[in-house]
């Protein structure tokens, strides 16, 4: 992925797999903001909503639990806790290096902090207590969402000659 100062709604809808009418539910519903919000233009329509590089990570992340059966009010519930419990924002916990790492479980989240303390994210205010180290948990990392190709791309893709 090249990164840019900002992308456009369109390029997020590829780089993540969510719908555009997606998007602009999540920015209705206030679960996930653009960094640059539409406004109007004098012609009358409105300009699109552009998503910083931390925004699209974030939003491939989000894209990723919402297709492993994570209903928004838990990915709403996420945000929250991550924001208002541990003060750090989504990007900050997937894919390490960051004060903490975000794992999952089975249907369930957690976050483990660089000290080693754990927290189920549905219960983020008290740390587990934890019995053995063979949990069935792997961290969350963002993947940048694979291209479809439509039939007509397969088609012109299998016309082209043979490179000699």
């Amino acid at each position: 992925m090249r990164l840019k100062k900002h992308y456009t709604s369109r390029e997020v809808v590829g780089l993540t797999g969510l719908t555009a009418r997606e998007l602009q539910s999540w920015d209705a519903r206030r679960l996930f903001k653009p960094a640059v919000a539409p406004h109007r233009t004098e012609a009358g329509g409105f300009t699109e909503r552009r998503y910083s590089p931390l925004d699209v990570l974030e939003l491939q992340m989000l894209a990723d639990l919402r297709r492993r059966g994570f209903a928004i009010p838990r990915l709403r519930r996420l945000l929250g806790a991550l924001r208002d419990v541990f003060s750090v924002r989504l990007y900050e916990v997937i894919g390490g290096g960051g004060p903490m790492t975000l794992f999952i479980g089975g249907d369930r989240l957690y976050v483990k902090m660089e000290d080693g303390r754990m927290f189920d994210l549905d219960r983020p205010t008290q740390p587990l207590l934890m019995a053995g180290e063979d949990l069935p948990m792997r961290p969350l990392a963002a993947r940048q969402r694979k291209r479809r190709t439509t039939g007509s791309e397969r088609l012109s893709r299998s016309r082209r000659p043979a490179a000699e």
